[in-house]
């Protein structure tokens, strides 16, 4: 595997770091700039070994009051813990929030900055003092956006779906949470995914997921892999199904919202003022 790479993109703003399969877009607004992404430089050289470490536990059903050494996974076990025993779950559900926000955090320690957010892949870190805001692009079929300012709970964003990165045990297109955090919003993606499914549907086939991926933390349950012809009332009756866990963790105050697509309809949760979904010009801004 190469070293850990580096580099400002031609805008001269951002700042790119890949390894392995992290791949993160860092932009930092304020003069300590400079100062923040060589904090981020510097951690990022470690965090992966730092996971692979560990992995083996990391792809372990999440148990409570498990410790890990790194801070990364430790950041992991917090955002699964409240899952934990009633939903099977894994740390790794977090890995991909759980590296932006120690990114985040470190420049954070680092210097001082007014706004900043780290993206690892879609799912992203936010720092964002009192009055600013960022508006963000959500991945999926129609052009979405949400706003996240400094007066809201919301610091991380992440979205999942069965056509993503990773393997979903749902049939969602896509699924994005707004969190405290960027772990915690992964985490509840991939289980609001889940969620919403249609359990022995004809048009739905799913695999084992080591059959898929040999090394995947989701064992031999079955992941969807294709998704056929869906009426108006399967697809109502999907969502719902997504609708209720979402309402659920969202009285748990475990997220601050989200949106849930596929076939191009859709359902929020919470923050339905800050949400916009299919507004043309998003995709020319």
């Amino acid at each position: 595997m190469l070293a850990p790479q580096s580099r400002l993109l031609s805008d001269g703003r951002r700042l790119h770091l890949q390894h392995g399969p992290i791949d993160l877009i860092i932009e930092v607004w304020g003069e300590n700039r400079d100062e923040a992404y060589a904090a981020a430089i510097s951690r990022f050289q470690y965090i992966l070994q730092e996971l692979v470490d560990e992995l083996p536990t990391l792809r372990s059903e999440a148990r409570l009051n498990r410790r890990f050494d790194g801070p990364t996974a430790r950041r992991m076990q917090a955002a699964v813990a409240p899952y934990v025993p009633d939903t099977f779950i894994t740390p790794m559900a977090a890995v991909a929030g759980a590296v932006a926000d120690e990114i985040l955090s470190t420049m954070r320690t680092s210097t001082n900055f007014e706004k900043a957010y780290v993206n690892n892949g879609g799912d992203t870190a936010f720092h964002l003092t009192t009055e600013e805001k960022i508006d963000a692009l959500l991945f999926g079929p129609l052009a979405s956006r949400i706003t996240v300012t400094g007066h809201t709970p919301c610091r991380g964003i992440a979205t999942s779906g069965w056509q993503g990165r990773s393997h979903s045990l749902g049939i969602a297109d896509t699924v994005t949470v707004a969190a405290c955090n960027a772990a915690s919003a992964d985490v509840a993606a991939t289980l609001i995914a889940n969620s919403v499914d249609l359990p022995g549907h004809p048009e739905v086939e799913r695999s084992p997921a080591t059959e898929i991926s040999p090394d995947s933390d989701l064992g031999e349950r079955p992941v969807t892999t294709r998704v056929g012809v869906l009426s108006q009332m399967d697809v109502a009756n999907a969502l719902d199904a997504g609708l209720k866990f979402a309402e659920r963790i969202l009285a748990r105050q475990l997220i601050a919202g989200a949106l849930l697509s596929l076939r191009s309809e859709n359902r929020i949760v919470g923050m339905t003022d800050q949400i916009v979904i299919n507004e043309r010009n998003l995709l020319n801004e």
